[in-house]
């Protein structure tokens, strides 16, 4: 699994067919994260940048179809929604399409129809670059001109040698830079080993895992990466 692949968002409060939904999607090459309810929904989608959101129409408290709608009119750029349903009816799918849905899937569905239809809206989908002089991954985005780090609109505190690791892989976006180079260029004394030190302390601040690192990733014999979204 790369951090190429779509990430999606499943909610559903029926925790067996949110598991499986899960193993079948991650099985079909996309990043999965589940959420039980809108709620959970809400804050992942605070957290997380998601691809699209596979949405049930019907759980406790928040409906479906209402967290359809804020997204619909949220300003920033709107996650695309496949709303599943065992509601069938005409009126029900011309319903969940006029509160802002891409697709809608009536239960019980095909596994591979919901495959189709979730690659379906992702190629429909506009890219949408970033601003020019920022770098985006995750939740997070880092503008170069100033080296200043943002999750959303709030400002992430780094340390000097922090802002000039990740100022230099920022730079160079997708590309491997040695360690020799990360060393000289943010003005680190003494061991090498020194760029270890501070990554490890850079990814405890963006990293969701530290072990599994999703955008500051080793290139084995040479480096790091930052992978960008």
């Amino acid at each position: 699994m790369t951090d190429a692949e779509p990430h999606l968002l499943v909610v559903d409060d029926d925790l067996r067919l949110r598991e499986l939904l899960r193993r079948y999607l991650s099985d079909s090459g996309f990043r999965v994260t589940g959420a039980a309810d809108a709620a959970e929904a809400r804050a992942q989608l605070a957290s997380f940048a998601f691809d699209l959101v596979v949405l049930d129409v019907m759980m406790p408290g928040e409906s479906g179809l209402a967290l359809t709608r804020s997204l619909r009119d949220d300003p920033e750029p709107r996650v695309p929604v496949l709303l599943l349903t065992a509601m069938g009816e005409p009126e029900d799918r011309v319903n969940g399409l006029e509160h802002g849905a891409d697709d809608y899937l009536v239960k019980p569905f095909e596994p591979r129809e919901l495959v189709l239809r979730i690659r379906n809206i992702l190629q429909r989908r506009p890219s949408v670059a970033p601003p020019p002089g920022e770098v985006r991954f995750g939740a997070f985005r880092f503008h170069l001109a100033r080296s200043e780090l943002f999750r959303g609109d709030d400002a992430v505190h780094l340390t000097t040698a922090e802002t000039g690791l990740l100022s230099i892989l920022a730079q160079q976006a997708g590309q491997p830079v040695s360690r020799e180079e990360l060393s000289q260029s943010a003005g680190f004394s003494g061991n090498i080993r020194n760029v270890d030190v501070q990554m490890t302390r850079l990814r405890r601040k963006l990293e969701s895992d530290p072990r599994y690192p999703r955008y500051l990733q080793t290139v084995r014999g040479t480096g790091y990466v930052l992978k960008p979204e």
